[in-house]
Order: structure tokens, then C-alpha cells, then sequence
């Protein structure tokens, strides 16, 4: 009987030790002994909840972070992503975070993590903010909010990546899903998009099947993209055509009857370079007609 207690009361003093460290563990998570946020506060817009670590750890993980990317993190709490970013992947990470006690607990805990060097919280406003130099942008914000930044984002140069835990763009699909195991408070989902090249329009080629004349119309919604290609006087319709980031690619039959690929990257200065097939000697220019 007494063996039968004192095996109570160790398995009841271990289970009080763990509860214990969990305790200890999601405090230190959570803040410091200068200030203490609680999940669900409020803040401008929105309320206060740690996106789970592995969660954090996916989404970095989906958009390739590299010690090359720049991150921003937009409404950065208590500075999670944006740590993990750098102290995981050695990319330099800003933070744009309203609450300035928020704010502040970022920065410390920033310090407290080795990579203040990487890490920088700014306290301010993301809709007044000006995060246009990001390779990679990751938020946890509702609906509403990303919609409403979608416009900004949608203008960021193409090949930025995007990742957001728990919702979406509206009618912009995402081109990933990002699922974590874990369930609960912090989300156990996301979502990845590539910014996409602007390509929408009409355009002349020069210098692209035998020199011939060239018309190319193109039609867009975000990264989907269809038209027509006008080789003389024949059209026909662009075959198998996408856009990831600034690169887009298309086939269609060229006057020799071959089926050709054509493969183009849209400059900074509006204009589309590239090449027919796999040979730089068949390199080409587009403008869009009427610039």
C-alpha cells in the first residue's frame, strides 16, 4: 500500500513539474517581465495570436528563404517570424508592428535570440509603411486586411513571395498550399503566391519567326494568362501560356509548321526580352503596342 502511494505521488509530482515547465515554457513565449501580451488582445484592426512554430517553420520553409531574401512580416507581434527567418534561414527580417509594447517586446526578444544584427521592429502602420523592397512578405492578418493589401502587393516587383497563415487573397488562388500538423491556436494552415509579371496587353515582337511580323495578345487574372499570337495575317491561340513571377512562357506553331516554345522575362523597363526554343540566335524584343 505504501509502495502503491509513494508511486502516486511521484507520478503526481511529475505531472505537476511538467505542467509546471509547460507553464514556464508559454510564459517565456509569450513575453518578459516587462510586459506580458495576452493571445486574443486587441490591436488596430485585429487581435493578438501567435502563429504555432511549425506552422512559422513551413511557411518560411514554402517560400524558400534564403541570407539573400529580405522578410517582412507584417503585423509582427511579438517578433516570431521574423526571428525564425533570420536565426533559421540567415535572412535579414523587418518586422512592421503597431502596438508599440508589442513593438518593443519584438526587439528584446529579437536580442534575446542572437540576430538583432538581422532583425529590425518597426513600430508603425503596415498600410503606411513602405515594405516595397521585400523578397518575401508573410502575414496573419483577416480576410478584409489582405484584401485591402492586395492592390500593394499585387504591385510589388514580380518574383516576391507572399505567405499567409490562415486566409487567402479573395479571388487571387494561391499557387501552394502551406498545411502544418498542429492544430489549435496559431494556425495549422496557409498559403503561398508568387507575385506575377504585369504581361497583359498587346505586344509586338521583333525579330521572332523569320522577322515576320508579330502581334501577341495577352489577357490576365493575376498569375493566369491566355490570347492569341499573329504571325503575318494567321492567329492562333497561345498554347499552354503561365507567368510565374517575371518569367512567362507560351507555345505555338510557327510558319515552318514546328511547334515552338517561346520563353520571356519582362524587364524593368516594360519591355519583354527572350528567345524562341533554346537558341540565343533566336532572340527576340516586345513592346506593348502604343507605348
Amino acid at each position: 500500500m505504501k509502495s502503491s502511494i509513494s508511486i502516486r505521488r511521484l507520478q503526481t509530482g511529475v505531472a505537476a513539474l511538467i505542467l509546471s515547465a509547460l507553464c514556464v515554457s508559454v510564459h517565456a513565449q509569450s513575453g518578459d517581465t516587462v510586459y506580458q501580451p495576452q493571445v486574443g488582445q486587441s490591436g488596430k484592426d485585429v487581435v493578438w495570436v501567435p502563429t504555432n512554430n511549425e506552422l512559422v517553420n513551413k511557411m518560411l520553409e514554402t517560400a524558400k528563404v534564403t541570407k539573400d531574401d529580405l522578410v517582412y512580416d507584417l503585423g509582427a507581434g511579438d517578433g516570431k517570424i521574423a526571428i525564425a527567418a533570420a536565426r533559421n534561414h540567415g535572412a535579414r527580417a523587418i518586422g512592421i508592428e503597431f502596438n508599440p509594447e508589442m513593438a518593443a517586446l519584438a526587439k528584446r526578444n529579437a536580442e534575446r535570440a542572437g540576430v538583432a544584427d538581422k532583425v529590425t521592429i518597426i513600430n508603425g502602420d503596415i498600410f503606411k509603411e513602405d515594405f516595397s523592397k521585400a523578397t518575401v512578405v508573410t502575414m496573419y492578418l483577416l480576410p478584409e486586411l489582405n484584401l485591402r493589401l492586395r492592390p500593394t502587393l499585387l504591385k510589388m516587383k514580380p518574383g516576391t513571395r507572399l505567405v499567409t497563415n490562415s486566409f487567402t487573397m479573395g479571388d487571387w488562388e494561391p499557387d501552394e498550399h502551406v498545411n502544418a500538423s498542429s492544430t489549435g491556436f496559431g494556425g495549422s494552415s496557409g498559403y503561398f503566391w508568387i507575385v506575377p509579371a504585369q504581361v497583359g496587353g498587346e505586344w509586338s515582337f521583333d525579330g521572332m519567326d523569320g522577322n515576320a511580323r508579330v502581334r501577341v495578345n495577352i489577357t490576365q487574372k493575376y498569375q493566369k494568362i491566355g490570347g492569341t499570337i499573329t504571325v503575318g495575317d494567321q492567329t492562333q491561340p497561345l498554347l499552354e501560356p503561365r507567368v510565374v513571377g517575371a518569367e512567362m512562357q507560351f507555345r505555338y506553331m510557327a510558319s515552318s509548321g514546328q511547334l515552338q516554345v517561346v520563353k520571356a522575362t519582362l524587364g524593368e523597363g516594360g519591355t519583354l526580352k527572350g528567345q524562341v526554343g533554346n537558341y540565343s540566335s533566336n532572340s527576340f524584343e516586345a513592346r506593348r503596342v502604343g507605348n
